[in-house]
């Protein structure tokens, strides 16, 4: 009788178990939620930018999994449900997605997307205060699970939530060790950054900044300094513009809420049954292979009698038959494999956003501002310098904010 059959029946029953382990429950961590009110003194208020997509120049969606489409809206979808975790805490004064870090806030987060499939997360977190001072740099990532996607679950909960409630948490955490000083100091500062912005002449120097680029109070305003009163109301106008690109991103958030949630279950399912598929390839592929040197080396004339050597005859032929036939499969699953690929791209190639152009009432006139969150914003940030100069007479030639970009992004 054949030796190889032992083998090859050992083979085929492992080629028919071979499956990929899939995660049903994803890890979780609870959310560290205040009890009681915090002390006014105790809040600050939290800037969070648009997160960098972290896109190589040389990306190839096609081996990368890294579609541009679904990755630039991440960065203000993610950025977004950062700002209602931070809020649903209680931790926080006003928390607000910022397009740029221009807009002068108490604390300020920024990030840098690594992998983002439905399947797996990680991003690369910094946290800085008003000051300069480097509050931590982290690491967070998580890999979802099939109840992650489920109807039945919470629908206020992301399926990476656990990412962003450990943010929150290590920001709380970071937050909590500090002297009640240093949190008055901080927002101190971070008014004395924007006053010395709008009127460098006038408040440059109430800040000074050491080698490391921390900066520390040298001297506070008086508080009965009309220009201070000033400042503050141009400030809160400030405030109120920025709330008002967070309705934008509020309404991208949403809008976009339904479709990227199914984008990233059906990435989810196509990346494990892609792995699924070409591990099955391999193995398939590999049996096919021992099938069929086995049945093309089996000796079928050594056989005692011509009954023996006809059986043998037939066990080789069938052998050969089903080693092409497992070959053939393991090609056709592979080329499966790559059908998975094309559906995620083609889920991909959907996504994009624009902001849409705000109009805001200046004097009484209606100024147009457009292009993108950042281009508005910087755009809003020449507009105070106008208001200021407008109410106290004040001219200077320095620039506001960051520097001027192109027409089509400035106020019309």
């Amino acid at each position: 009788m054949l030796r190889v059959w032992p083998l090859v029946l050992i083979l085929s029953l492992l080629s028919a178990g071979c499956t990929v382990n899939e995660v049903i429950v994803a890890e979780e961590s609870e959310l560290v939620v205040a009890d009681v009110p915090v002390e006014e003194s105790r809040l600050l208020d939290v800037g969070i930018v648009e997160f960098a997509p972290g896109i190589d120049e040389d990306n190839n969606p096609r081996e990368s999994g890294v579609y541009e489409e679904i990755r630039f809206a991440e960065t203000k979808y993610l950025a977004y449900h950062l700002k209602t975790t931070l809020q649903g805490t209680g931790h926080w004064g006003a928390v607000r997605v910022i397009p740029t870090r221009e807009a002068f806030t108490d604390i300020v987060i920024s990030g840098d997307i690594e992998k983002s499939d439905g399947e797996f997360v990680e991003m690369n977190v910094s946290v800085q205060d008003a000051a300069g001072r480097h509050w931590f740099d982290k690491t967070y990532e998580m890999q979802t699970g099939v109840t992650s996607y489920s109807e039945r679950r919470d629908r206020r909960l992301d399926p990476y939530q656990k990412v962003f409630n450990d943010i929150a948490n290590d920001l709380y955490t970071f937050a909590s060790q500090l002297p009640p000083k240093q949190l008055q100091q901080t927002r101190q500062i971070s008014e004395l950054k924007f006053f010395a912005d709008m009127s460098p002449l006038a408040y440059g120097n109430y800040l000074a900044t050491d080698d490391e680029g921390i900066a520390s109070i040298v001297r506070l305003p008086a508080e009965n300094d009309p220009t201070v009163d000033r400042l503050r109301q141009i400030r809160e106008r400030d405030r109120l513009v920025v709330d008002t690109l967070n309705e934008h991103y509020a309404n991208f958030y949403y809008g976009i809420a339904i479709p990227y949630r199914d984008w990233r279950k059906v990435t989810r399912q196509e990346s494990v049954a892609y792995r699924q598929v070409k591990r099955s390839a391999r193995i398939q592929t590999l049996v096919g292979v021992v099938i069929l040197a086995g049945s093309l080396a089996a000796e079928t004339d050594n056989s005692s009698s011509s009954r023996q050597r006809r059986v043998n005859r037939s066990l080789q032929n069938l052998g050969i038959a089903e080693g092409f036939n497992r070959i053939v499969g393991g090609f056709q699953r592979g080329s499966e494999a790559e059908s998975h690929v094309s559906a995620i791209a083609e889920l991909s190639e959907s996504f994009g956003a624009q902001a849409a152009p705000m109009v805001v009432n200046v004097e009484g006139q209606e100024r147009r501002l457009t292009g993108t969150a950042q281009a508005q914003y910087e755009g809003w940030r020449r507009l105070l310098r106008e208001i200021y100069q407008a109410e106290t007479g004040f001219t200077q030639s320095i620039d506001v904010g960051v520097p001027a970009r192109t027409n089509e992004n400035t106020v019309n």
